[in-house]
């Protein structure tokens, strides 16, 4: 994964283009706007967030508006934004995880990191949030770590201790 820094001009490479096209095909002539959503996946995969240049040149890619880029990438919760650690540490923090300890796994996790929810360590290997429902009520607090999005269960503070510890030696 390549890392963009906030104003850094962004090109596409042959073999991302070529994916976009690849993406643009499934869909009818004309409608290569139904291609926004894995076409932002594919970028974001590449650089490790959405630039405002990569959310531009996807959009002269598609033929449309910068600001039709910008309202899905915006709206859509799997899209950042902004600059994000190696690994993203996405906590549950809806009713049932918080009934079991997620509040307080993630005041453990910006004390262990030092950095508040969204932020980046300062050796860009880690950044944390609260997320909506990971779909586990009945195993929680669960977490799941990007950028491949493996899923924890069933948490406490040690057990989050060790995954950073392990992350951190990959």
């Amino acid at each position: 994964m390549l890392r963009v820094e906030e104003q850094q001009p962004v090109e596409f490479s042959a073999a991302l283009t070529e994916k976009f096209d690849e993406i643009v095909k499934r869909y009818p002539e004309g409608k290569q706007k139904s291609a926004l959503l894995p076409i932002l996946h594919e970028v974001q995969a590449e650089f490790g967030w959405l630039s405002t240049s990569a959310m531009d040149q996807v959009a002269a890619y598609l033929d449309i508006q910068d600001i039709e880029v910008y309202e899905v990438a915006s709206f859509y919760t799997m899209y950042f934004l902004k600059p994000q650690g190696k690994y993203v540490l996405e906590v549950c923090r809806t009713g049932p995880c918080c009934l079991v300890g997620a509040e307080k796994l993630m005041e453990h996790i910006e004390q262990k990191l030092g950095v508040k929810e969204g932020e980046v360590t300062s050796d860009g290997l880690f950044s944390w949030r609260g997320v909506e429902c990971l779909a586990a009520c009945g195993f929680g607090p669960v977490l799941q770590i990007g950028p491949e999005y493996t899923f924890y269960e069933n948490l406490d503070e040690k057990k989050v201790d060790d995954l950073i510890e392990d992350l951190r030696k990959k």
